[in-house]
């Protein structure tokens, strides 16, 4: 079978799979971003009562292997009673995963924004709160952009590791290809030009939305 012919009859099943994958990295990085805007806020609180649980849960999340949280998640709580169907369990954990590091991302932002606006903003009255809202977290967002875009770019090739779980994303989707094909290099090939493709589609809307924020910023 020629290359051309076997990328051809392969095209279908690897549609199918990207749209399993940039499902499972649009969701992840919603519920992400979900996630840990509230782990972030939590971690610059003077209250040790809130930082230490979210710094907490950030260094295990960082500190084991998304593969074995993806296991723990699907193959270990129904052991519990708890139970996932794949596509759930797939979301949940990349969710899981991605919220410490945007948490990360964010809290680094929150930081980087200058200690003087925190003091302007007490000077005409605004609280802890209000300052953090309408004052840090919009600077901080524009600061955060790109650390949080590389998460979605890792997202989306960290979505190959749901196979485990027997979701037809992107990387089952080749394997049952070359299952009946015989042709492992270039299906291999073809799904890592289309992670590749995805990726920089990606980048091009993170330059954009840079371009856009540091717009509204100069005109701010």
């Amino acid at each position: 079978m020629e290359i051309f012919d076997l990328l051809q009859m392969a095209l279908p099943t690897l549609i199918k799979g990207v749209g399993y994958t940039l499902i499972f990295a649009v969701a992840s990085m919603v519920g992400g971003l979900v996630l840990g805007f509230p782990l972030a806020v939590a971690r610059i609180l003077p209250s040790r009562l809130c930082k230490w649980p979210a710094t907490v849960y950030v260094s295990l999340i960082r500190g084991t292997p998304l593969l074995v949280q993806i296991f723990v998640i699907y193959y270990g709580l129904p052991s519990i009673g708890v139970n996932f169907s794949p596509l759930t369990a797939g979301i949940l954990a990349l969710s899981l995963n991605a919220s410490a590091y945007l948490s990360e991302s964010l809290r680094g932002a929150i930081i980087g924004v200058d200690k003087g606006q925190w003091a302007a903003s007490y000077s005409i009255g605004l609280n802890y709160w209000q300052t953090l809202r309408y004052i840090v977290i919009p600077q901080a967002i524009r600061i955060a952009v790109p650390s949080m875009s590389n998460t979605l770019i890792s997202l989306i090739k960290d979505t190959s590791l749901v196979s485990v779980i027997t979701v037809t994303e992107l990387m089952l989707a080749t394997k049952e290809v070359i299952a009946v094909t015989f042709r492992p290099l270039p299906l291999y090939l073809a799904a890592a030009a289309i992670y590749w493709g995805l990726s920089i589609c990606f980048e091009r809307v993170q330059n954009r939305l840079e371009k856009k924020l540091g717009q509204a910023h100069r005109i701010n």
